[in-house]
């Protein structure tokens, strides 16, 4: 957890690192996916949210595990 930390960097502890750090987000749908959340690093998409009727802290709490997973495999 980040020292001081409140509100969103608090409960996505993982996501903040990511786009301070390696990439950013984009929340929202567009015209060429039917998903809500996509991340991104300077190369490509690293992940998608499912398009299906989840909440947007569902899908905001598997994109912080998926970027956990990540940063440690290729980051750490």
């Amino acid at each position: 957890m980040l020292v001081g930390a409140t509100g969103f960097e608090q409960l996505y502890p993982n996501i903040t690192h990511w786009v301070k750090s390696y990439g950013w987000i984009e929340i929202g749908g567009d015209l060429y996916t039917h998903s809500l959340v996509r991340a991104f690093d300077e190369g490509s998409t690293v992940w998608e949210s499912k398009d299906d009727d989840t909440t947007l802290d569902e899908t905001l709490n598997a994109l912080e595990s998926f970027l956990a997973q990540r940063m440690n495999e290729y980051y750490a």
